[in-house]
């Protein structure tokens, strides 16, 4: 396009990080392959990659299901309904993204477990005990689509607030029934988002590690991530690993690939917009007690997780040097992989943005998407192979793969939440630019940052949380030397140390939050003061 500016230098430097990112996933790769073909196989190996296989797709696509069912219901509801404190609920559900997995699974077992609330209260009034739910596979389900669902009522509730108002008048003055304007406008708006949406939450499921980790409740309902981290860490099979690993990887590539074709998510983390309907009286009867039960559903384990956690151990945790040092560690390493994930993010966008080819905007697009192809456990097992193949102790490798594989973990929303108003303002401001004669440099101090000053907060709450709740990175590599929060909850629980596995629970809860909702205001505020 003669209307974009020229910007080789965005080019050169997108195509040589995407080369980089390339030729990082190619060695791990190299490595997972190498060792299959070197590690010899004793026969020990009792791995069944079939049946991981499939109940690692059973799982993640009964997930993907009910979470567009309860994600569908809940943004419909949502849409329906004005009330105080309406932008602050719509704020905690779309915190879900960010929420540490094996928070939610310990607040899982503080509602649901044997020893949790419901369990007591029913032993309590009926004498009768509900067992032990938080286990297994419906354990697993109810924790992916407390996460999963509220995700997907986010995105599908921007797409119902994109209906517009002149269309909903036209409706208003047809009366149409709740059922007819479901029909005819609300699933009009949302159906494009779903196969791409579907795909991301199947993604997600299919490569959840502590969850799974926490409730999985035995072989039984093992998936591959967890068969990889126990092969590892518990057998030192690596045969096994590999051979899982390549299975995962083989897997994910497919649906990614399948995806490509499909429209794109948007990201949708931004306040929602509100426009009159009037609904029967019915209509928003439901929407009340589907609200009611999502929210319900939603926050009672996070708010188990604060209750226990504050209320228990906290003192005591705080007194001990390994917390100190574990959270110093969480906190250094998000630090640096959020700036990571931005920079690499900037670098992408900005380079697909200054490119009318949309070949090479595919090209540099792909990085982007490296780890949902190969998830943090296979890049952690392929990075431990790697450095051990190279005769460096993997103890002193593991802070810099940790790092780079947590800049990668956020990288996929990173890029979805710059890549589009980058490519708008680019389009759309272009000739301006061109004719200012504006530098790369000016074009992005006085144009193009500016206008995504709440989107960089975005960017960097979304890595910094996602690296601060991670466990499926550190898990391989951790010593007693190189420890996080998550990791120090996870040994915690281990050693059946519930109170400091609650109090640690809560910090993270509190954190990844208390991150998600300054960053964005923070960044939007230095923006628009620099204008």
């Amino acid at each position: 396009m003669q209307s974009l500016p020229q910007r080789r230098n965005r080019i050169v430097i997108s195509l040589t990080l995407a080369a980089l990112i390339t030729g990082v996933i190619a060695a791990v790769l190299w490595a997972i392959l190498a060792a299959a073909t070197t590690v010899s196989d004793s026969g020990s190996s009792r791995i069944d990659i079939l049946h991981l296989l499939r109940m690692t797709s059973i799982q993640a696509g009964l997930t993907t299901l009910i979470s567009l069912l309860v994600g569908t219901a809940l943004a419909w509801a949502l849409n329906r309904l004005r009330f105080p404190g309406r932008n602050m609920l719509i704020g905690i559900f779309s915190a879900a993204i960010v929420t540490p997995g094996m928070v939610v699974a310990f607040g899982m077992l503080s509602i649901w477990g044997r020893s949790g609330w419901i369990n007591q209260a029913s032993l309590a009034m009926f004498n009768v005990s509900i067992g032990n739910p938080a286990f297994g596979l419906s354990g697993i389900l109810l924790a992916h689509v407390i996460l999963d669902g509220a995700f997907a009522a986010r995105i599908l509730l921007a797409r119902l607030d994109s209906i517009p108002q002149e269309r909903l008048k036209t409706g208003q003055s047809l009366n149409l029934s709740p059922w007819t304007r479901f029909i005819i406008l609300d699933w009009q708006a949302m159906r494009g988002t779903l196969p791409g949406l579907a795909a991301i939450i199947f993604l997600l499921a299919f490569t959840s590690f502590p969850i799974v980790l926490l409730l999985g409740g035995g072989p039984a309902n093992q998936t591959l991530e967890v068969a990889i981290y126990a092969a590892v860490r518990q057998d030192f099979d690596l045969r096994g690993a590999v051979l899982l690993a390549l299975t995962q990887i083989g897997v994910c590539s497919i649906i990614i690939f399948s995806a490509a074709a499909l429209p794109a998510v948007p990201s949708s983390l931004g306040p929602s917009s509100t426009k009159s309907w009037r609904d029967r009286a019915w209509a928003l009867g439901l929407a009340w007690i589907v609200l009611g039960l999502a929210t319900l559903g939603f926050v009672l384990p996070l708010a188990s997780v604060l209750v226990d956690g504050l209320a228990a151990g906290l003192i005591n945790l705080l007194s001990t040097v390994s917390f100190w040092h574990a959270s110093a560690t969480s906190l250094i390493v998000g630090s640096i992989s959020a700036l990571l994930t931005l920079t690499f993010t900037l670098a992408l966008s900005l380079g697909r943005s200054a490119s009318a080819s949309q070949q090479l905007r595919i090209v540099l697009g792909l990085p982007a998407y490296a780890y949902l192809a190969v998830p943090a456990v296979v890049l952690s097992l392929g990075g431990f192979l790697l450095v051990r193949s190279m005769g460096i102790a993997p103890g002193a490798a593991a802070p810099y793969v940790v790092v780079f594989a947590n800049a990668l973990l956020a990288l996929p929303f990173a890029v979805a939440t710059l890549g589009p108003p980058l490519d708008t303002i680019a389009r759309s401001r272009g000739k301006l630019i061109r004719s200012l004669g504006l530098s790369s440099w000016q074009q992005f101090k006085l144009i193009e940052y500016p206008l995504l000053g709440r989107d960089v907060g975005v960017v960097l709450a979304l890595s910094f949380c996602f690296s601060l709740g991670d466990l499926g990175v550190i898990a391989l590599f951790g010593t007693q030397d190189f420890t996080t929060l998550p990791l120090l909850m996870f040994r915690a629980l281990g050693a059946y140390r519930s109170d400091d596995a609650a109090a640690i629970a809560a910090i993270l809860l509190i954190g990844t939050i208390a991150a998600f909702e300054a960053l964005p205001r923070l960044f939007e505020r230095l923006a628009h003061a620099r204008r």
